[in-house]
């Protein structure tokens, strides 16, 4: 006789939970290591693997959905965004890549790339061809832990980003993309108190998932609240006085609203 097992009911939200995962990140020595890991790895990939080196400017397309996949490309310089067009049109930003990323590894699957990738900067691209990448793989272990590493590492942060998406209110949201610009430039060794939005607030709510009004909203809120400033009249640059500070005000569009007392 078949036995019949009783559904386990959903767990609840955690929304306590939640906001422990948005816990400052910042670390000086933590992100100086991370800078010097990601030249010492463009070092090792440019001497083993001597790749063709492109520059890139703003708006210029390195490769586009439905081409036929055979390069892998790793950003040297210069932000990319990664996009997709759904059968009906509708486009989306589905990523953003800095120094050392890697691109185009949604093709490898399919034999054909998936996405467009789009520079939104002066930047340069090393152009390595797949084949030629897993030959140097199979005679250099440390190639593929290069590798291994990329794939992984953007897997988290497709993860990353659903749960921004998922389970942050608006503000919040805002405050964590600004928060993730801030960190991926710090881990790059580069300043950031003060960074240059390379996407349009339109742009930011396609990516965010929210409307270019609730993008602005949101900014013009932080700006009040003094976790950033702007700038420049195009209200492109904006000052972060201190990056812990946006995460704080994650956690605490988070925590949980007191209990009303039952009588």
């Amino acid at each position: 006789m078949l036995s019949t097992a009783t559904p386990h009911a959903a767990a609840p939200f955690n929304r306590a939970a939640v906001a422990a995962s948005w816990v400052p990140k910042s670390d000086a020595a933590a992100n100086q290591r991370a800078s010097q890991a990601t030249s010492d790895t463009l070092k090792l990939l440019g001497d083993r693997l001597s790749p063709q080196r492109r520059v890139v400017h703003a708006g210029d397309v390195i490769y586009q959905a439905g081409e036929r996949f055979g390069n892998l490309y790793i950003l040297n310089s210069g932000f990319f965004k990664i996009v997709t067009v759904s059968p009906d049109g509708r486009e989306q930003v589905v990523g953003l890549k800095f120094r050392g990323d890697w691109l185009g590894f949604d093709g490898i699957a399919n034999n054909e790339y998936a996405c467009d990738a789009v520079a939104m900067d002066i930047g340069e691209v090393w152009i390595v061809r797949y084949d030629t990448l897993l030959a140097a793989c199979a005679a250099q272990p440390a190639l593929l832990t290069v590798l291994h590493e990329a794939m992984s590492r953007e897997i988290a942060r497709d993860r990353d980003s659903l749960m921004s998406v998922c389970t942050l209110p608006a503000d919040a949201r805002v405050a964590d993309f600004l928060r993730y610009w801030a960190e991926s430039l710090a881990k790059r060794g580069m300043r950031t108190d003060q960074i240059t939005l390379r996407m349009t607030r339109a742009e930011i709510g396609n990516y965010l998932g929210m409307t270019l009004e609730t993008v602005s909203r949101a900014l013009s809120k932080l700006a009040r609240d003094n976790l950033i400033r702007f700038v420049e009249k195009g209200r492109r640059d904006i000052h972060i006085p201190e990056v812990n500070a946006l995460s704080e005000f994650i956690q605490g569009c988070l925590a949980p609203a007191a209990s009303p007392v039952l009588q």
